[in-house]
């Protein structure tokens, strides 16, 4: 599985939100700027997030975009579901009883497992732990900076 650039980008604005201060509204040209996004492409990744109430809008003079959410109630996992939909790794897991292999298949477990793993690995990383992280590479590495 390889993330959409939608996702990647999602993430990659969503972490740029979570390092400004909490309840503030942020420009778009802001983020597009800071994270190489059109406006439009921003646009379009975000109708997710304010749909599954990540992210909201503020419309108007001085408006922008807002995390709806306090960044350590936000992870990876979120982000992938509002832009790829659930993850499923293989066509057996999607519905139960959607394949008739699967009572004696040996790989049907493997890829629940597998699967079941990924997601809570996904659900651990939340966008406070991340930003604070990309803080302290920063002070390590200002030469190396990441926006």
């Amino acid at each position: 599985m390889i993330i959409t650039r939608a996702t990647e980008y999602a993430i990659r604005a969503i972490l740029y939100m979570s390092r400004q201060p909490v309840g503030e509204i942020i420009y778009k040209k802001d983020i597009c700027k800071a994270q190489d996004i059109t406006p439009a492409f921003l646009t379009k990744i975000f109708q997710p997030l304010i749909k599954e109430g990540i992210v909201g809008s503020q419309r108007g003079v001085g408006g922008g975009f807002y995390l709806a959410k306090n960044p350590v109630e936000i992870t990876l996992l979120d982000i992938i579901n509002s832009q790829e939909g659930p993850v499923y790794l293989n066509q057996c897991l999607i519905a139960e009883g959607s394949c008739e292999r699967e009572f004696f298949c040996p790989t049907h477990g493997a890829w629940a497992e597998i699967r079941n793993e990924f997601m809570t690995t996904l659900s651990r990383y939340n966008f406070a732990s991340l930003a604070a992280k990309q803080g302290r590479l920063e002070a390590k590495s200002p030469s190396a900076s990441i926006k």
